[in-house]
């Protein structure tokens, strides 16, 4: 570990920037991690504290018209056993979350064109009356739609852009377009939602290089969420062969986000548990703070299968809100008892 990298710790510790260069030295310096780590942490503490924001995911469809080279809901694979909750079914999980005590439902699927503009306003006025607030993670749409959403009570929305590097982007998005990518991204920060978005760490082609730019690209864009995870490969899909991502680089770009972001919101996702048994933990003490349980059935949550070994797949809501708590509490810290929006500091 040299002098000139732990300045580099220091510098984003203390003025929350850095140059790509530094990022990409960061990231390359495996020496370091654990001086990254704990700075990380302590940034988490001194600007979002101790809480950590518990949101209900509800995954109400894996029917999806978009070809993700390294996704496992994609178009082409006719393994899936496709399903769609009725907006009844929609409306009773996000009932049972406000009952467990959640502040959030995060309404996630694949681009499916059967939950038209009116069915899903009408979902959205629907969970907004149970008193929470509400994240969607439904791909791109045009800008009226994303107006109706908003006005109907949607307060976030997730769309990550997975790669800033449009070679690969290509590549790996067939029939998607970066430049349009970013116009959703734009569009929903122009109409007001707390802005989420992130990346796929580790696919094949990927440098450190682009995982820096990535990371200058979520500060451009005005984020207040970054979700980020380690690509894991799907045998459905056409990266079946493909090393993925490690969970070391992808906790070195929760943990340097959270060092340039200090203020955002930046959740320890599923992913990272499923590579390492308590990745999830160890992402809370590298800068995260939202965790987000799974409160679909059993039944349907297996079948929404982005990529294979997914961790808590037979959990229930209820256990799984239980063990995530004490897992909380057993590193010092507390859930949160608010809606978890992002307190802009800087």
């Amino acid at each position: 570990m040299t002098n000139a990298i732990v300045g580099f710790i220091t510098k984003a510790e203390t003025t929350h920037q850095l140059t790509k260069p530094e990022i990409v030295q960061l990231l390359s310096d495996d020496t370091i991690n654990d001086a990254l780590f704990a700075a990380a942490d302590r940034v988490r503490k001194k600007y979002v504290g101790d809480a950590v924001q518990l949101r209900a995911l509800i995954e109400f469809s894996n029917y999806c018209r978009q070809n993700c080279c390294y996704c496992g809901l994609r178009r082409d694979n006719d393994k899936v056993d496709r399903y769609r909750l009725e907006p009844e079914t929609i409306v009773e999980f996000a009932k049972n979350a406000a009952g467990m005590g959640y502040k959030t439902v995060v309404l996630q699927s694949g681009e499916d064109m059967s939950f038209t503009v009116d069915k899903m306003v009408s979902i959205i006025s629907k969970i907004k009356k149970l008193g929470v607030a509400i994240t969607l993670s439904i791909g791109e749409k045009s800008y009226d739609e994303y107006k109706a959403y908003r006005e109907a009570g949607a307060d976030r929305y997730l769309l990550r852009i997975e790669t800033t590097n449009r070679e690969l982007y290509k590549k790996y998005d067939p029939d998607m377009d970066f430049d349009n990518r970013v116009r959703c991204l734009k569009d929903l920060k122009s109409l007001g939602y707390e802005l989420g978005t992130g990346s796929l760490i580790g696919l094949p082609g990927q440098t450190f290089e682009d995982m820096a730019g990535d990371i200058l690209f979520f500060g451009e864009i005005g984020a207040d969420m970054i979700g980020m995870g380690p690509f894991i490969a799907n045998p459905d899909t056409p990266l079946a062969a493909a090393e993925g991502g490690t969970y070391t680089t992808a906790i070195k770009m929760l943990a340097i986000v959270r060092l340039l972001m200090p203020d955002i919101n930046i959740p320890a996702t599923t992913a990272m548990e499923t590579l390492t048994p308590e990745g999830r933990l160890v992402a809370l003490k590298s800068g995260a703070n939202v965790v987000m349980p799974n409160v679909t059935d059993a039944d349907h949550r297996s079948k929404y299968n982005l990529y294979p070994g997914k961790a808590r797949l037979a959990d229930s809501p209820f256990r799984s809100i239980a063990s995530v708590r004490e897992k909380i509490e057993s590193i010092g810290r507390f859930v949160s008892e608010d809606f978890g929006y992002r307190i802009k500091t800087k």
